[in-house]
């Protein structure tokens, strides 16, 4: 038998990736929701600036 006939299905995919799990409705629709993906740009902005802003610091 041959090794790969173990790991294929009838389809010729992997096994594995049968089990990947899928967006939800909910995911689905923040991933294109353009109001919703403004206000993460704003929310990592203003991490990212933070960050930025503390390593410019003078040291103790």
């Amino acid at each position: 038998m041959n090794p790969t006939s173990l790991t294929k299905t009838s389809h010729g995919r992997d096994d594995h990736w049968l089990s990947v799990t899928r967006p939800t409705a909910m995911t689905r629709f923040f991933r294109t929701f353009l109001p919703w993906q403004f206000v993460r740009f704003i929310v990592i902005n203003f991490k990212m600036m933070r960050i930025i802003a503390l390593s410019h610091r003078p040291p103790r």
